[in-house]
């Protein structure tokens, strides 16, 4: 592929410029195309972490690349205060394959999840609890807002911003008796449960068979909410539509964003039921959200996976990576344990490994991340075909060495 000359990054010098939050890799990537990217001196690379599960068609997908041209040729941005044919086109499309009801739309995954916690406490407030409770994990991810980080588990990006919003009930990510139990000594106060299928920030933790069955059998007889978090898992990263599609069970409320547009910030908050009614006219907005621009380029997304079985191909290639890793770091001391779902995989390792990254980067041109400090992370894009597989397996296998 053909690269066009760029000039050195600026931020390869202290990047006075920007806030100190990020402490970016000494590489500028200039042009991409499916699960390759090249950087600012024509090299090539295998990318592993897809912009942190949000590239799921790859980079510059050619029916991506056209529609957002297209539309930004057209309107980029009108208001909520008038109708947008494109976002309820995605809604009507989102509904179609998550069996949710009615969409709300904001800019990214922690807007979707306030959503959530805003419609929990208009639940509450409708039955008359003053003071509720939102269940959440540990280990659980859910955002950067004060609200999601409240709802959120790690200390790391907690720290230095309490007092924390409060109404949470931390509980064992897993163990549906603790919920049970939860009830018991908390009764009516608590009011919904918010859990990720997957928990991807935790160390990719996959939920044991029959925990999301049990959680929604409980929410069904007391009357919670069962919202999921499938902001990282949803759209076909774990070889379904849907994480929860797994055990067959239906969430009250469902987060969405990542991957949904392809790039495009976007995030979703759907619901059915009940929760589909709790926001009226004037209960909640946001500026951006259903813009024309990030709606067209999602309905776009919905279309390309659908298309070219990228739902399917997941599964395979998933399997095709687990399996393969299983098998080349079977040896590898350091390695304990492999675990994931789809395209969305982890390798935990017996002690803190934030260089694995750095030198896959250098040594074998493979984008990857780190979690947790000791999880090497995994998340292609949908459009991986297996000889990238086997790249990813090999550069592993020699970096666990």
């Amino acid at each position: 592929m053909q690269i066009i000359e760029a000039k050195p990054p600026a931020w390869r010098n202290p990047p006075a410029a920007l806030m100190q939050t990020y402490a970016p890799a000494d590489v500028e990537f200039v042009a991409g195309r499916g699960a390759r990217l090249w950087d600012a001196q024509g090299r090539e690379y295998l990318d592993a972490v897809a912009g942190v599960g949000v590239s799921l068609l790859g980079h510059a997908h050619p029916a991506l690349v056209a529609a957002i041209a297209d539309q930004a040729g057209r309107v980029l941005h009108l208001s909520n205060l008038y109708h947008g044919a494109w976002a309820q086109q995605l809604a009507e499309r989102l509904a179609a394959v998550s069996g949710m009801q009615r969409a709300f739309f904001g800019n990214s995954g922690a807007e979707a999840n306030e959503a959530a916690l805003k419609l929990a406490r208009l639940h509450a407030h409708k039955r008359g609890i003053a003071q509720p409770l939102v269940v959440v994990m540990t280990q659980a991810f859910h955002g950067r807002t004060l609200a999601t980080l409240s709802a959120s588990a790690s200390p790391v990006v907690r720290e230095g911003y309490a007092p924390y919003v409060e109404g949470f009930l931390r509980l064992p990510f897993g163990d549906a008796q603790a919920l049970a139990d939860a009830q018991a000594e908390h009764g009516e106060r608590i009011v919904a449960v918010l859990v990720e299928p997957v928990q991807g920030e935790g160390g990719v933790q996959v939920a044991p068979p029959g925990y999301l069955s049990a959680l929604r059998t409980l929410c069904t007889r007391h009357g919670w909410l069962l919202m999921l978090d499938e902001v990282q898992t949803g759209l076909g990263r774990t070889g379904r539509w849907f994480a929860f599609q797994h055990e067959g069970v239906l969430p009250d409320v469902l987060t969405l964003a990542k991957g949904l547009a392809g790039g495009v910030p976007i995030g979703a908050c759907l619901a059915a039921g009940e929760a589909a009614e709790l926001f009226t006219p004037g209960s909640h907005a946001s500026t951006f959200g259903g813009n024309p621009l990030a709606c067209r380029a999602a309905c776009t997304v919905l279309e390309v996976i659908e298309q070219q079985g990228l739902v399917a191909n997941a599964a395979a290639q998933g399997e095709a990576l687990l399996s393969g890793l299983r098998e080349a770091l079977a040896d590898r001391p350091r390695v304990r344990e492999l675990r994931g779902m789809g395209l969305m995989l982890g390798i935990e390792l017996d002690a803190p490994c934030r260089e694995i990254a750095l030198r896959a980067l250098q040594e074998h041109r493979l984008l990857v991340n780190v979690t947790r400090d000791n999880v090497i992370r995994l998340l292609p894009p949908l459009v991986l075909q297996r000889q990238e597989v086997q790249a990813i397996i090999d550069a592993l296998a020699a970096l666990t060495a």
